[in-house]
């Protein structure tokens, strides 16, 4: 039998482990990046054309490599960030496993400029997978400079489960946020198709948070910060009043380094336990100093998650400390009580003799003696003088009608229920607690929920405007301004002209604020701020990609925010139109999420119960 078990060669070696780091444009950018930080560089650009489908370039102002070390820098498990196993407990870089250059190299075009500052001429080396194509001198400024062009050129069916610009572009931007949101003090700036997204500098850390997401976000912050012999904790957590349902800014870092932690994220939100509603999420921006020794992030290709030796001791420092910030920023104010009334209480002097109180009584006072006065009629006693003025002449008789005539109406009168007279002009419903309508059916008791069926009709109402581009728009008397971080920025675009169909009037007033100057009509008395945000994390969690997709996902958000809330009491004419509309909706079941929107107790469900 012949020998089956051969050796890959190198380039499929390569391809398949750049498979692990490098899943998309995204990764590369992250995995350049960190080696911009640990080659201390004060200023790092990044360039992406078509998000990085067909350019990528960070440029930085680094250490910068020899000749020979940029030829070697493209090789597997080459690096300068440790020697031997027992620095893996030891980190103090974000990268250590020299896979990333390999991997970029094995599945790209790369091309790179550097130079140290004790060489006068750089090095220029070209890399097409895995192959070197070319090493030569060049002229350029101390530093590096990485340029990756098509990417995945080699593997065809990677490239092709590529996502949309737009969903690649946020992904991009997402890794870029992790990284600057740990180094406040280097100046950073991304460019896409040559227009600026960001432009960060050097400065404190909620001042980078404020130039990330957004000045709003400072006005929410909570310092949190505790030291402890086994970590430090830092950072920033968010007003329970700023809790959202989705879309939440949740970042943890460890020793410099974006981290997954579910255990620690529910850490922050048990501290918030009873000060936000369940299912809520805070923003927080946490920070961990731990000795390396304790912590193993040698877990995943992509290192975002780690390993604690002392997790759960952790874990209640944590929860202590958010609980702590929380605290102090929920003071209780002093209770000032109406003083109106209020008995004066003497200050104590020890020298001041102390005299017991005298008592005051009336000692004529006899409970068993009766009043002197009768207590008062309700009725009074010249009670004929309202009846003065009728004559018999002024009591009008029934026209048409003799006495047994009158009795009988009278009778029929007294016999006939209040459910059964509403029913000969309308039919007659009831709201069960402010969220259901209950009316009869043929087949038993329908209940219905009010909020889910306005929910129905609006977005029906909606997609239809959309479709014949008739949507009205309300002027704002005092327009509001709007600011979303870049990443949200991109999904806010991709959707902008879905919102100009529904009615919305917006600006871009620059910096990724858009001012709004109408909203659509119909909806006035809710926050078109608060709205848009919705909007923006509904369009982010659906998805981008197809335009019927997003129109259904913003007139989705929209029904929600503008439809009859819980708690609103309904008039019987109003659950009547309601009623109505939705009957004449395309699907009167469940709402456009899937929902049910009513049901029928049946009939024999209802005698089961009452015989």
């Amino acid at each position: 039998m012949s020998d089956i078990i051969q050796l890959l060669p190198d380039s499929v070696a390569n391809q398949i482990a750049a498979g692990e780091v490098i899943q998309r444009p995204a990764s590369v950018i992250k995995e350049l990046v960190e080696n911009a930080v640990d080659a201390e560089a004060k200023t790092i650009h990044v360039l992406v054309v078509d998000a990085g489908r067909t350019s990528i370039q960070v440029i930085d102002d680094g250490k910068g490599m020899s000749e020979t070390d940029a030829r070697l820098a493209f090789e597997r498990h080459a690096t300068s960030k440790i020697q031997k196993a027992e620095d893996l407990f030891a980190l103090q870089t974000m990268g250590f496993r020299g896979e990333a250059l390999a991997s970029i190299a094995a599945v790209a075009q790369v091309e790179l400029r550097t130079r140290t500052i004790n060489d006068e001429v750089g090095t220029l080396v070209s890399v097409s997978g895995s192959k070197v194509v070319g090493q030569e001198p060049t002229s350029c400024p101390v530093g590096a400079n990485f340029k990756v062009e098509n990417l995945f050129f080699n593997v065809p069916a990677r490239r092709k489960f590529l996502k949309t610009n737009a969903t690649e572009l946020n992904n991009i931007l997402t890794a870029f946020e992790r990284i600057v949101l740990v180094y406040p003090e280097i100046n950073f700036t991304m460019h896409s198709n040559g227009v600026e997204l960001m432009n960060l500098k050097a400065g404190g850390l909620r001042q980078r948070i404020a130039d990330v997401f957004g000045r709003q976000y400072c006005q929410d912050l909570i310092p949190v910060d505790v030291s402890t012999a086994m970590c430090r904790i830092y950072g920033f957590v968010s007003k329970p009043e700023s809790a959202r349902k989705r879309g939440g800014c949740d970042y943890l870092f460890v020793n410099g380094r974006y981290m997954k932690h579910p255990y620690f994220h529910k850490a922050v939100i048990t501290a918030y336990d009873r000060l936000i509603q369940e299912g809520m999420q805070i923003p927080y921006f946490l920070y961990f100093d731990i000795n390396p020794a304790d912590i193993d992030v040698n877990i995943h290709p992509t290192k975002t998650e780690i390993k604690f030796e002392n997790e759960q001791a952790i874990w209640q420092i944590l929860t202590a400390a958010v609980r702590d910030a929380i605290g102090k920023f929920c003071e209780v104010p002093t209770i000032d009580f109406d003083t109106v009334g209020r008995p004066d209480i003497p200050v104590y002097d020890p020298e001041r003799p102390i005299s017991s109180p005298q008592p005051h009584y009336n000692p004529d006072y006899n409970p068993f003696k009766s009043a002197s006065t009768s207590p008062k009629s309700p009725v009074p006693s010249d009670w004929q003088k309202l009846y003065d003025s009728l004559s018999s002449d002024s009591v009008q008789k029934p026209m048409d009608h003799t006495s047994a005539d009158l009795f009988e109406l009278q009778e029929t009168a007294s016999v006939t229920t209040v459910p059964e007279m509403i029913a000969e002009k309308s039919p007659a419903h009831y709201q069960y607690k402010g969220k259901y309508i209950m009316t009869a059916v043929k087949s038993g008791l329908m209940i219905i929920d009010q909020h889910r069926a306005d929910i129905r009709i609006l977005y029906e109402k909606y997609m239809e405007q959309q479709r014949a581009m008739t949507c009205g728009t309300q002027k704002m008397l005092f327009p509001e301004t709007v600011q979303f971080s870049a990443s949200d920025a991109v999904v806010f675009s991709s959707i902008l002209p879905t919102l100009s169909g529904l009615g919305f009037d917006l600006s871009d007033l620059g910096g990724n604020t858009y001012a709004i100057n109408g909203i659509p009509a119909g909806i006035e008395g809710i926050d078109p701020v608060l709205l848009l945000r919705r909007m923006v994390s509904d369009a982010l969690e659906k998805g981008r990609g197809v335009t019927d997709e997003i129109n259904s996902t913003v007139a989705l958000s929209l029904a929600r925010s503008a439809s009859i809330p819980y708690g609103q009491i309904l008039s019987n004419e109003e659950m009547e139109n309601l009623i109505n509309e939705l009957f004449a909706c395309s699907n009167v079941n469940y709402t456009p999420d899937g929902k049910a929107i009513l049901c029928i107790l049946p009939q024999s469900d209802i005698e089961h119960l009452l015989g």
